[in-house]
């Protein structure tokens, strides 16, 4: 026997009159996005003055008595899987976790199993509210396969709304942070710069992207800063810089590096023409990138306001241990 559905009450405030019903209904009910709203009216779940409302674009006048009905969240698609995971904090609303090195985000083409999707699916098993109607964490945003750091996922759609549009907005109005900890090839000359340079996919390689034309590309902004330069002063062989994301492209803090002409350590993808250098380097800091095995990126920061209490969220992460051994190794550069 299936579970029952859940039924929401509202009546629709005056000021709502000649509004579309599915507006009206995401204003009278933050906690559910305007697209899941939409599915339960094709669904015939709402009921509106005392029928069933199937029209979306239906004009309110205000006042009516509206009753959604919630079914049962649908068991996700993604397997649940018993994956280990540095849980940084979790609430009913959402969770942070540290993710580690080789960890996918979400399944996909050859990866429909062992992603950080499939590990938050069995260690937040019934606390999850359906995103969307399905049992499943809301991904807001993502991090490399291969880089480490903070992430965060919602567990109900009013979570998954509220961080998907600070994500959107990227900290312009609001309290989002994001920060990354870069080993880089060289010094920049300067000690902090900006690079606003649009990326698009890489028409040659399709698992790469470029910077291109602003007519081609998506804005992308980083702004970077110097911490430490490791070598000698205005020759540095390799810098530790720390990079402030103003927009979240796909591979964005390693495609604007390398642009700068200072791609990260460890890159396969757009640093590989600096394999060579890493001969000059101390023989325990070349033992340490050869044994890095992926590109020396870290996600060190993240901060955002709490969907449900507008509290702010603040988390940093220290370097992981194999970061941490190539940062002391790189200290007996000359």
């Amino acid at each position: 026997m299936s579970d029952p559905d859940t039924r929401l009450d509202v009546v629709l405030a005056p000021e709502l009159a000649g509004e579309r019903l599915d507006r009206a209904l995401a204003q009278a009910l933050p906690d559910l996005s305007r697209t899941r709203i939409q599915a339960l009216i094709r669904a015939g779940k709402v009921e509106l003055s005392g029928a069933i409302a199937t029209d979306l674009g239906a004009k309110v006048a205000g006042g009516e008595q509206a009753f959604v009905h919630i079914p049962p969240p649908e068991p996700a698609l993604p397997l649940a899987e018993a994956i280990p995971l540095n849980v940084v904090y979790e609430d009913d609303e959402l969770i942070v976790i540290d993710k580690p090195a080789g960890l996918v985000v979400h399944p996909g083409a050859g990866n429909w199993t062992g992603t950080l999707v499939n590990a938050l699916l069995a260690h937040c098993a019934g606390s999850l509210s359906g995103i969307g109607g399905v049992e499943r964490p809301g991904i807001v945003h993502r991090l490399d396969k291969d880089t480490t750091g903070l992430l965060v996922a919602a567990k109900t759609d009013r979570a998954h709304r509220s961080l998907a549009e600070q994500f959107a907005d990227h900290g312009r109005t609001g309290p989002l942070e994001r920060a990354y900890m870069a080993f880089v090839w060289g010094s920049p000359l300067r000690t902090s710069g900006t690079v606003d340079a649009p990326i698009d996919r890489d028409p040659r390689n399709r698992e790469k992207m470029r910077v291109c034309p602003p007519e081609h590309g998506r804005e992308a902004i980083t702004h970077w800063h110097r911490l430490r330069a490791f070598g000698p002063p205005n020759a540095a062989l390799v810098s530790l810089v720390r990079c402030e994301l103003e927009t979240g492209r796909t591979h964005q803090i390693r495609v604007h590096m390398a642009h700068l002409g200072h791609p990260v350590l460890g890159d396969p993808a757009y640093g590989a023409g600096f394999k060579t250098k890493a001969r000059h380097l101390p023989e325990a800091a070349r033992a340490s990138l050869e044994g890095l095995g992926r590109q020396a990126l870290h996600a060190a920061h993240l901060a955002f306001e709490h969907p449900a209490t507008g509290e702010l969220m603040s988390f940093d992460s220290a370097l992981p241990p194999d970061l941490a051994e190539l940062a002391e190794a790189l200290k007996t550069t000359p």
